[in-house]
């Protein structure tokens, strides 16, 4: 993102941000002392994002909420600031770790650098879903590791990305 980028405003929750009960990978449950997750992310900061400098936001705690709270859509689309939304400072080599389930969202960018990060998206193989997968055939030569790596989300009958010895 350049100075002065806008992306999207706050989503997750429960239902995903979309109507209610039309997205079943964002999710969190904590039963019987077990933590159990739909879509997890990770972004891996490349640049630093100081506070105030935009960039990852969320409401904290939000993915135990049992219920999807209405957010103002000035607040949602960050056009005006609530206490209660959180733009976490991160430097270059930090990772953050949130779950879909979490609201959050890219608040837009005021550095004078550019932000960088790379996002890394885990999902049980049952509520994975893209419209578009890897094409390993595009990679060139390709160690039997790194073909794993790139394999689309499945159920069952996947091989380990790592051999065990």
């Amino acid at each position: 993102m350049d100075t002065g980028s806008k992306r999207g405003g706050l989503h997750g929750g429960e239902d995903g941000g979309h109507a209610r009960g039309n997205v079943g990978d964002h999710w969190y449950k904590y039963r019987d002392g077990v933590m159990r997750n739909g879509l997890c992310v990770m972004t891996y900061n490349l640049a630093d994002a100081p506070e105030g400098a935009g960039g990852f936001a969320c409401i904290p705690a939000s993915h135990k909420s049992n219920f999807a709270p209405e957010i103002p859509r000035e607040v949602r689309l960050f056009e005006r600031p609530a206490h209660y939304v959180v733009q976490p400072p991160l430097e270059a080599g930090d990772v953050l770790f949130f779950t879909e389930a979490l609201i959050h969202g890219t608040m837009p960018w005021t550095a004078t650098h550019q932000r960088r990060a790379l996002l890394y998206k885990y999902s049980p193989g049952h509520s994975a879903w893209s419209g578009n997968y890897y094409d390993i055939s595009q990679y060139g030569e390709l160690t039997e590791q790194q073909k794993r790596m790139l394999l689309p989300p499945s159920i069952g009958g996947r091989p380990r990305v790592v051999e065990q010895k």
